[in-house]
């Protein structure tokens, strides 16, 4: 049989949209970008870490890096038990997408409560210290400035998501509250990460950089569709297979960074005060619409 493939170049097919969802279909059986390609940005050791299925590519040591945030998840938990062992990482005993109840492929046996709230891993001290045993975090799709045709998974601890932006040193929820009162959309511009010197686990901070230029906007428009995007953002553990059990492995048991353990074990844990729901209160007056160029300038360091 022939393996001549010329014949098929002229089919006007090949121009099309549907030819290249087509294509997608090789990259992946094939391992690569189509759906074989895993990358995300590790904070190991306090310094932003460029990975690529599970290995280092780049490192950046300045403490800061700008990043176009795509997408994000819900306040998502997850809870270890036991100590941790980088020589045999282990997936958390117990998890939730939405910190509002384990997800539904929690083993029964493993759950210690029907509903987070009621959990006595989310008790002050049940952890390290006066910490909770029971983390929270999120999981971002980012894009890196510069390299906007690539989409990498980022986890941001508690230390990084909460708190009141004192000295204007915003953690994500500030931050992005800060963007909604000025009418900015987190995906029409480039943030800048950045770690807090002071703390001893990594803890980061966030800012606005620049506006996107026109094309840059396109581009991070159409990249936000793509189908790596739901994947950064989606929590997803694989339990080993019962008839798996018997086979003796290093890794028994995969975690799909369920959380970014490189940053563990932490040799001191900050207690973050766990997010309440305050009741809605009657809209008042808008706050006053800022341009964009002034909310930079105002930033700059």
């Amino acid at each position: 049989m022939s393996t001549d493939l010329s014949a098929f170049k002229g089919n006007s097919l090949i121009s099309s949209d549907l030819f290249q969802k087509l294509m997608a279909v090789n990259k992946t059986l094939s391992g690569g970008s189509g759906g074989g390609t895993s990358r995300r940005i590790s904070i190991k050791g306090g310094r932003f870490r460029e990975m690529v299925n599970g290995e280092q590519v780049r490192v950046n040591s300045s403490g800061s890096m700008n990043l176009i945030v795509l997408s994000t998840s819900k306040i998502g938990r997850t809870y270890f038990a036991g100590a941790y062992d980088p020589e045999n990482p282990a997936p958390p005993s117990c998890w939730s997408p939405d910190s509002e109840k384990p997800d539904a492929t929690v083993p029964a046996a493993q759950r210690k409560a029907v509903a987070c709230r009621d959990c006595p891993m989310n008790i002050k001290g049940s952890g390290q210290g006066e910490s909770r045993a029971c983390r929270f975090s999120v999981r971002l799709a980012v894009a890196v400035e510069g390299s906007l045709d690539k989409v990498y998974q980022m986890q941001l601890p508690a230390t990084s998501l909460f708190g009141d932006g004192k000295d204007g040193k915003m953690g994500m929820q500030a931050y992005a509250k800060f963007l909604d009162a000025n009418e900015m959309p987190i995906l029409g511009l480039v943030t800048t990460v950045y770690f807090d010197e002071n703390s001893e686990t990594p803890k980061m901070y966030f800012k606005p950089s620049r506006p996107l230029e026109d094309e840059e906007l396109r581009s991070v428009l159409e990249l936000a569709e793509h189908d790596d995007v739901k994947k950064a953002i989606t929590l997803t553990v694989y339990q080993q297979d019962k008839s798996e059990a018997a086979a003796p492995k290093k890794a028994a048991v995969e975690v799909d960074d369920v959380v970014d353990t490189d940053d563990k074990p932490a040799p001191k844990v900050e207690d973050v005060a766990e997010p309440t729901r305050v009741a809605a209160k009657a809209e008042g007056p808008k706050p006053t619409e800022i341009a964009v160029t002034s909310v930079l300038a105002s930033w700059d360091d």
